[in-house]
């Protein structure tokens, strides 16, 4: 079948320079995907410098680079020295750590987002899983470790995969939106766990006074292939996220499940006159979501937390900086990723135990982060914006000749 024709302006002829860039920009975008995501990063990062030029006087390429060491990456470099090298291995492995969650819960609201729905009550999701395996961990303690955990992470995933489920459930039945409905649930599960684990609440720990839970029992522990399991060393849900990751493109690519999850997001009233179910797919792609936010803070628990205070509860935000993860990534596998590989590395290298305070203020540190995020999601539509723009130069060429 021939392909159509480019419309033409009147008397036949184009704009060439708007439409040929148009159509080149397109093009790298369709063929890689990698352009607007890229962009999207530097002007983040220049925009972060910016901050930096003006809150400290200081050229933001030695902040980067020492938010670069901080995170680890000079571990790759072998000219490093031993000493170097080992604690760049450590600061490696907490990127790592930290990258595991974030790949979860940048899956837990790009599933969604195929489905043309916007998750976000990852945090509660999140939250929700960690609530739950803290609990299961510290009892069964004398179930065998393989079954313990395989039961502890089950029931992590299914807390947060049901607490998806509610708000898919009223999308589909009731049309409520998916956005105000994850918020109410957020704020539902973070003061349900601020009762149980405050001081005398129900699931406190009582012999240590302070509010925060029993630690799970070392039959229920992530193994650690990577590190001092004694210093946070990397566990094996790394490999738990990739496995994720997998079954994420699997899922939408070569099921039926997917086909229907993408044909709804692209536009749910064809798809129902084509008789795939709407209802029916909201509640899925949501409960689906869901479960990889649950898995994830189940996975921080076992895996390097074995605890959870009432403090950790309300400062937490793995759950929302999964959605820059998500916008940042343009919902693939592969973008996911590097998005959580960046955003991990964000929040580990600017730590105040690796960011030296003479090259940039520890207590600003964070904030940077929390800047390049949201500058990450101010401008992640910035290349629809372009090509809008310049279809609109395009039409009025047109109008004009």
């Amino acid at each position: 079948m021939r392909a159509p024709e480019p419309d033409p302006g009147p008397g036949g002829e184009e704009a060439p320079e708007a439409t040929g860039f148009v159509e080149r920009y397109s093009l790298a975008q369709q063929a890689s995907g990698l352009l607007a995501p890229v962009l999207t990063a530097v002007i983040a990062f220049l925009l972060g410098g910016l901050v930096i030029v003006v809150s400290t006087g200081k050229a933001p390429w030695g902040v980067y680079r020492e938010i670069f060491k901080g995170a680890g990456f000079d571990w790759f470099f072998p000219w490093v020295d031993q000493a170097t090298r080992d604690s760049a291995a450590f600061n490696l492995q907490q990127t790592l750590i930290t990258t595991t969650a974030l790949i979860l819960t940048g899956l837990a609201v790009a599933f969604a987002f195929k489905c043309g729905l916007f998750n976000i009550g990852g945090q509660g999701q999140y939250l929700g899983g960690a609530i739950v395996a803290v609990i299961i961990g510290w009892q069964f303690s004398g179930m065998t470790p393989f079954l313990h955990v395989t039961l502890t992470l089950v029931l992590g995933t299914l807390a947060g995969a049901l607490l998806a489920g509610i708000a898919g459930f009223l999308k589909a039945t009731r049309g409520t939106h998916e956005v105000i409905s994850t918020i109410m649930i957020n704020w539902i599960v973070i003061w349900t766990g601020v009762f149980l684990f405050t001081l005398e609440g129900p699931l406190q720990n009582a012999s240590t006074g302070s509010p925060i839970s029993h630690d799970v029992s070392d039959g229920a522990k992530l193994p650690v292939f990577w590190g001092d399991p004694l210093l946070q060393g990397l566990h094996i849900g790394f490999f738990i996220a990739i496995g994720a990751l997998v079954t994420y493109w699997m899922i939408l690519n070569r099921t039926t499940l997917g086909y229907g999850v993408r044909a709804v997001g692209f536009n749910p009233e064809a798809s129902r006159y084509g008789g795939i179910s709407v209802a029916r797919n909201y509640f899925l792609a949501m409960f689906i979501a869901g479960s990889f936010a649950g898995i994830a803070g189940a996975i921080d628990i076992l895996g390097w937390q074995y605890r959870i205070s009432t403090g950790d509860i309300l400062i937490s935000n793995l759950g929302f900086v999964g959605i820059a993860v998500a916008l940042l990534g343009r919902n693939s596998a592969v973008g996911v990723f590097l998005g959580a590989l960046l955003f991990g590395a964000l929040l580990t290298g600017t730590s105040t135990r690796n960011l030296d305070p003479e090259t940039f203020p520890p207590e600003l540190a964070s904030n940077l982060t929390v800047i390049i995020q949201g500058m990450v999601v101010l401008f992640v539509g910035a290349d629809v914006l372009v090509l809008w723009l310049l279809r609109k130069l395009r039409l009025s060429r047109s109008a004009a000749a």
